[in-house]
């Protein structure tokens, strides 16, 4: 029987400040989180052989493991300096790219996202000692063809995207289109399009026997006259599935445990791989176009991004990120033009500036309103600190105001047209409530 290649890929995610607010107000989630990220390499050290498994950490939760307050408040529960050690096994795992405050990228601002990418790389080179990172992850699987220039100059070769959104060029079969990597282009540029299966992804989020997944493995791959590759992508860290302490009840301890035991016994043609080994042996076949969405959630399709822009509220919310994008970079480009060393200046512009891209945070919109006051308390601030800019450059702000004609970035806002224009249909839909006690306390078991 056909060697079929499983690309195995993991979202670990922790919005900016939730694991400190979950160990003050439920300690016990706070170290299931913890204990979900430290056995995966402990279950793993057994399988360096044949076990390859893709991570992709947001900055924030990069943040959090390295902060040194964290680490000795949570050291008699998990050791998050080995931690960190333990994922720089380049054997074992394959760290893809996201953004650095984990934003839906195609809702926010384009002028922002090669300083959300590149953050990411600075810390994850800084606490994982690889480059570069080959593969992409963009942050709730929200992608826009647009992307394609940004991640090219930022060095990545392949960007992985939800099955629902690709579409042929040419004639392709069902099965092509969804187990091989194809190429995607877009302002002169091409990328590697690694295609994420939705349906058996919802099974591994939810939780499966292997026996079920290596069956719809050789089902769904039977006709393909090609060396498949069936691409699975998750969170890693939310829902009982990875987060539970028993073993049979756990992804890596019930299922990834036995699915190796199986292959080194000879009993199994599944393969586990990297993308990038497998772009290096059969490379990437076929043109497509990616339509712009983003992955499922419990309550929504993802095609219209319903999640984070479903009410008033949020888009109202992504408006103001627009509005107070422009408005930085507009004094930012006046700060260049006035060459002002004033270390005054690039202290408030600095401040500005994190805090904007922080604001952009994707589970500051999934919980419709319930989180977009953090949104609204960063963007405070940048408006703060935009007016103290100003006030420093006196004069000559109103002087290079006066000249530019447009903002720096004339980039369509494609997030907040988005929003306007589903603003009728998304109104009609209630929003549910988030399950969470106080607008500071941490969500459970949700994908962020």
């Amino acid at each position: 029987m056909k060697e079929i290649h499983h690309a195995l890929v993991l979202n670990m995610h922790q919005p900016p400040g939730n694991l400190d607010a979950l160990l003050d107000s439920n300690e016990w989630e706070a170290k299931e989180i913890l204990f979900a990220y430290d056995r995966m390499p402990r279950v793993l050290w057994d399988y360096q052989d044949i076990a390859r498994v893709h991570l992709s950490l947001s900055g924030t939760l990069l943040e959090t493991l390295s902060n040194p307050g964290f680490q000795d408040r949570v050291y008699g529960s998990v050791d998050c300096g080995k931690l960190l050690w333990h994922l720089q096994n380049e054997r074992l795992f394959e760290v893809i790219g996201t953004g650095y405050y984990h934003p839906v990228l195609a809702l926010i601002p384009e002028a922002d996202w090669d300083e959300q990418i590149a953050r990411w790389q600075g810390i994850a080179r800084h606490l994982l000692w690889r480059n570069p990172f080959n593969g992409f992850w963009p942050p709730e699987m929200g992608f826009d063809m647009r992307m394609i220039p940004h991640l090219k100059r930022a060095g990545y070769r392949y960007v992985l995207v939800d099955s629902e959104y690709v579409d042929p060029v040419g004639s392709m079969h069902w099965q092509e289109l969804r187990y091989r990597p194809h190429i995607a282009e877009y302002g002169g540029e091409q990328i590697v399009i690694i295609v994420r299966d939705r349906d058996l992804s919802d099974a591994q989020l939810a939780g499966m026997d292997y026996g079920w997944f290596y069956h719809e493995l050789h089902e769904r791959t039977k006709w393909c006259d090609f060396p498949p590759l069936v691409t699975t992508a998750t969170d890693g860290d939310n829902g009982r599935w990875f987060r539970n302490l028993s073993e049979k009840a756990n992804f890596w301890t019930y299922f990834y445990r036995q699915a190796m035991d199986e292959i080194r016994a000879g009993h199994s043609t599944m393969r586990p791989t990297f993308i990038t080994d497998y772009l290096d042996r059969f490379g990437a076949h076929g043109q497509v176009t990616v339509r712009r969405g983003a992955w499922n959630t419990d309550d929504h399709h993802g095609w219209d991004f319903h999640q984070w822009q479903g009410s008033w509220v949020q888009r109202d919310t992504m408006v103001r990120v627009h509005d107070l994008s422009r408005e930085f970079h507009k004094v930012t480009q006046a700060a260049g033009q006035a060459h002002d060393p004033s270390p005054d200046l690039e202290r408030v512009l600095r401040e500005a500036h994190w805090r904007l891209l922080r604001a952009e945070t994707s589970c500051n919109f999934y919980w419709g309103e319930a989180w977009v006051h953090k949104t609204h308390a960063d963007l405070d601030s940048v408006a703060w600190h935009l007016g103290e800019a100003k006030a420093l450059l006196g004069e000559h702000w109103m002087a290079v105001a006066a000249t530019l004609n447009s903002p720096v970035a004339e980039e369509p806002v494609t997030g907040a047209e988005t929003a306007v224009e589903t603003a009728e249909t998304a109104a009609a839909e209630p929003q549910s409530e988030p399950p969470i006690a106080t607008p500071d306390a941490a969500v459970p078991e949700q994908p962020y």
